[in-house]
């Protein structure tokens, strides 16, 4: 990979203004392997002006040069999916499967997804046939800021790379600077692709830095932000003052609700779907509710699945979960299960310290607890580690009350077997996704949430593409 210090602005990897220092840090063994820089006010405003710069002519290009660049694109990420794979891997603690699979495989879908909806959608239109004269243009909304965590890094910044450049917007681009390597390698390939220069701009740094300066700034035209709550209220702010759209993508606290009629291998889905990625994924079904009936039974094998999931080196294949991603994650997982314990839920697997075997490594024993009522801090507050939280319920309005009671409202999951009780849930329960019976969203599924999970904001397909377009109605055409 190229040196790692430099950023990428203009059409050309260049020595930043700023030279403060930042070791990424292998998580599995707390080691630090490469080191990046944090970007200054100069280095923010030399990326925003490039992306200015490029606006016009990348905003007039065609549909057809941008869908060539884009395939283009697609091609060179195919063919360093190894590379990426061991890059997500080093940075962030996900298993090498894992991260060839699913981290590596999400950014290719999600690149794959957008060049068929750019390839259906029509850029103007007249607004009916009442009013033939009336045309509608969808344009691009200008330079964006894309903002992006690092829990699932090509995902993320997939969703938000490739939409962008589709609808006709010069981007600049600011990592998590705990996994900025895999962007970094993103660039290389955006690079020898052949984007004209200033399209795309990547500029290192913290949140309080770069992410700062990026959401006040006058030629910002949006900023796209996936990450806590808590960010997107500070970047909601920072935007105001400019009036610049703001698109939030934030935490959650998602309800698995599962009834007495659900199939055999409901909980054990759960307990895995909660677990992977190491429970650092915001969708994740991390309050198990069950009907009262089969509540026992739900608890041991909850407990069981925990005991059985390995835990290991993100650089060893194999089936397994890997650490948290850094230090201060690690901290914050341990504490709310200490809380945990300490408030009166029951500990039925794991628990507080590191798995036995590992004495370095941000790892964490996979964790339920059961009996956990509303009010207690595990059950309200996003924990983004592998624990989860069990609680009984009687009847389906308990159960649609107990998956409403949080702030958060991104994915609610449904398991039975009555197709009317699964549609009737998944109208009353207040999130933007709904997964029922373990049936994932196919391609192009607008991901998003609502409350303080988001804005109404929806990534992926048409939807993503939408994001990044103004609507400009003309007369008389």
């Amino acid at each position: 990979m190229m040196d790692a210090t430099k950023f990428y602005i203009d059409g050309k990897w260049v020595t930043p203004d700023g030279s403060q220092r930042l070791e990424v840090i292998n998580p599995s063994d707390e080691k630090g392997f490469s080191t990046i820089t944090l970007g200054t006010q100069a280095d923010t405003d030399n990326a925003v002006s490039a992306a200015k710069k490029a606006l016009p002519a990348w905003a007039a290009s065609t549909k057809e040069q941008r869908i060539e660049l884009l395939e283009r694109l697609f091609e060179t990420y195919k063919a360093r999916a190894e590379e990426m794979a061991q890059t997500i891997s080093q940075e962030m603690g996900a298993p090498i499967d894992l991260a060839r699979s699913a981290q590596v495989g999400a950014g290719a879908a999600h690149l794959k997804n957008t060049i068929r909806a750019l390839k259906s959608f029509s850029f103007e239109h007249p607004l009916g046939d009442h009013a033939p004269d009336n045309i509608i243009l969808h344009e691009p909304v200008g330079v964006c800021a894309l903002i992006t965590p690092w829990n699932w890094p090509m995902n993320q910044v997939m969703l938000k790379v490739a939409p962008a450049l589709a609808a006709g917007c010069t981007i600049v681009l600011k990592p998590s600077e705990i996994s900025p390597l895999s962007a970094m390698l993103l660039t290389e390939m955006i690079d020898s692709s052949g984007f004209p220069e200033g399209v795309f701009n990547l500029v290192n740094g913290d949140g309080a830095g770069v992410g700062s300066q990026l959401s006040k700034h006058p030629d910002i035209d949006l900023v796209s932000f996936t990450g806590s709550t808590r960010a997107g209220k500070a970047i909601t702010l920072a935007a105001a003052d400019t009036m610049k759209r703001v698109g939030l993508e934030l935490g959650g606290k998602g309800a698995n609700i599962i009834f007495a009629d659900a199939d055999e291998k409901a909980v054990t889905r759960g307990v895995r779907h909660c677990f992977a990625n190491s429970g650092q994924s915001c969708n994740a079904p991390t309050r198990m509710l069950v009907e009262k009936s089969v509540y026992k039974q739900a608890v041991e094998t909850a407990a069981m699945i925990a005991s059985k999931t390995d835990v290991g080196h993100a650089g060893t294949e194999g089936r397994h979960i890997g650490p948290v991603v850094s230090e201060q994650q690690f901290v914050k997982v341990q504490a709310l299960i200490k809380q945990g314990i300490e408030e009166g839920a029951t500990l039925v697997a794991g628990g507080e310290g590191r798995p036995e075997g590992f004495e370095t490594g941000y790892f964490v024993k996979p964790t339920v607890f059961s009996d956990v009522a509303p009010g207690m801090t595990i059950w309200s507050e996003e924990i983004f580690g592998p624990v989860l939280v069990i609680t009984p319920f009687e009847t389906e309005e308990e159960a649609i009350e107990l998956a409403n009671d949080t702030l958060y409202g991104l994915t609610n999951y449904i398991q039975t077997s009555d197709k009317d009780r699964a549609r009737r849930l998944a109208r009353q329960v207040r999130s933007g996704m709904v997964e029922v019976n373990g049936k994932s969203g196919s391609a192009g599924f607008p991901f998003g949430g609502m409350k303080q999970s988001g804005n109404g904001s929806r990534e992926g397909g048409v939807w993503g593409l939408e994001e990044f377009l103004e609507v400009k109605s003309v007369t008389d055409w």
